[in-house]
């Protein structure tokens, strides 16, 4: 569990990036409701989460590093959280809150509000201040409060009251800040992926031909619950036979088939934190030739890509490698056909492999973060999460042998960048077709 002194180490090193008199509001996410009276799971915002480790709805932050006339204050960093209070009805009905007393000390911040203050509070809190960040273009709603706070400020000369002049998006500020991950991230990032490794080889261990996606679906969901890692990170993925060809797949309705691949592409999420692994395997616990030739080729992509994955280089690098092995690989199993220059020169290889080699991962399952700097491939450094997943997909229409239809075949891990390379944080889960083997037999 990430300790409180890291979210106010983050906003404090948040607004020391930031020029002085600057102010950062953060909304909470709202409940959504499904229907007749019933909400959806309730899942915080990101970044609100971030900068508090606060899991209510119904929440804004403001962090300001206004100069104050005190030398011994300078530009010190002022935390105010507006939240729900306390409410014994509401709490019967849908559970308990932290409460504006309780919050001054369990979250450490400088004052706590309730919420229903919000608008009548926020333009004092604003005043003053250069600028203003705000996550801008997510949610019209809030922004909406926030600039009515604005436009009461700048309808306010008489009053001595000076609004911010610049309105900045705050997302790429905090996407910088979120792309390198502390020890802390990392240590609970960890046990994100040795929960979903384990969901997977139980998954492989239950397969059988007749089983129901949906079963093996579930099979995974239990053991997230089990380990206290709920809700899923993502729309989990049971894809058969040539329901694996579809990259998205999670209709998870069909059974599974004697004969046939399935790839499952599933992760956790744990204490705020994505895991996000694929593997494909045998339903009925052997590959076969051709299975085994067309698996074989994607995992010798991954590992060129792996050998790459280290300080300095870049995922581009990486990238190349992958088609280099996979575009060979293709010619030798007369997949592709031609010259090797022109198949890589014209991505020929896309109609099979069609999306990136990974992303980067944390908070959110595609979290934040630029991967250019200034038009050029960013440099890994070490801090930094993301997967790797090659993928090849032929479906039954592709121009080839019918012996290479409707195998869809993906193998995704996360790691994460050290000083000397990498570190693979779903090593638990066996992907090696000796090692997949094995335990589906055991």
């Amino acid at each position: 569990m990430i300790k409180a002194e890291e979210y106010i180490a983050r906003r404090t090193r948040l607004m020391a990036s930031l020029p002085a008199d600057s102010i950062v509001v953060v909304p909470s996410a709202d409940i959504h409701t499904q229907g007749n009276g019933t909400d959806f799971p309730f899942v915080q915002e990101t970044s609100f989460f971030y900068l508090t480790g606060f899991n209510e709805p119904n929440a804004w932050l403001l962090l300001s590093n206004r100069q104050t006339a005190e030398p011994t204050d300078g530009n010190r960093v002022t935390a105010t959280l507006f939240c729900l209070p306390k409410h014994k009805q509401a709490e019967i009905w849908n559970g308990r809150r932290l409460g504006v007393e309780a919050a001054h000390e369990t979250l450490h911040v400088d004052q706590a509000l309730p919420v229903d203050t919000l608008k009548e509070n926020l333009s004092d809190l604003l005043n003053a201040h250069q600028r203003v960040y705000f996550s801008l273009g997510k949610d019209a709603k809030k922004e909406r409060v926030l600039t009515d706070a604005l436009a009461t400020l700048r309808r306010a000369p008489k009053q001595s009251k000076s609004p911010p002049d610049t309105l900045v998006d705050l997302a790429p500020v905090l996407g910088e800040m979120r792309v390198l991950k502390s020890p802390g991230e990392i240590a609970v990032m960890q046990q994100a992926a040795q929960i979903s490794a384990k969901a997977h080889c139980r998954a492989m261990q239950f397969v059988k031909p007749g089983v129901f996606e949906y079963q093996l679906e579930a099979e995974i969901h239990h053991e997230f619950t089990m380990a206290g890692a709920k809700p899923t990170a993502y729309g989990t993925i049971v894809g058969s036979g040539e329901n694996a060809c579809i990259l998205h797949y999670t209709d998870n309705q069909d059974a599974v088939k004697d004969g046939d691949l399935v790839l499952i592409d599933a992760g956790a999420y744990f204490q705020g934190y994505a895991a996000d692994i694929t593997r494909t395997f045998p339903v009925n616990g052997q590959f076969s030739e051709p299975q085994a030739a067309l698996y074989q080729l994607v995992l010798d992509s991954q590992l060129a890509a792996l050998a790459l994955l280290k300080p300095g280089n870049t995922i581009s690098q990486a990238m190349d490698a992958t088609v280099d092995v996979m575009c060979k690989g293709l010619l030798r199993l007369g997949i592709l056909q031609g010259e090797l220059d022109d198949i890589v020169k014209n991505s020929l290889w896309r109609q099979y492999f069609m999306h990136g080699l990974g992303h980067w991962l944390g908070m959110d399952v595609h979290d934040v973060g630029k991967y250019k700097i200034d038009g050029q491939d960013r440099p890994l450094q070490p801090g930094m999460v993301l997967t790797v997943e090659p993928g090849l997909y032929i479906d039954s229409d592709a121009a080839v042998d019918p012996k290479w239809h409707g195998l869809g075949i993906r193998i995704e891990d996360d790691i994460v960048i050290t000083q000397t390379g990498h570190c693979v944080l779903t090593e638990d889960v066996p992907k090696t077709i000796v090692d997949i083997e094995a335990l589906m037999s055991a």
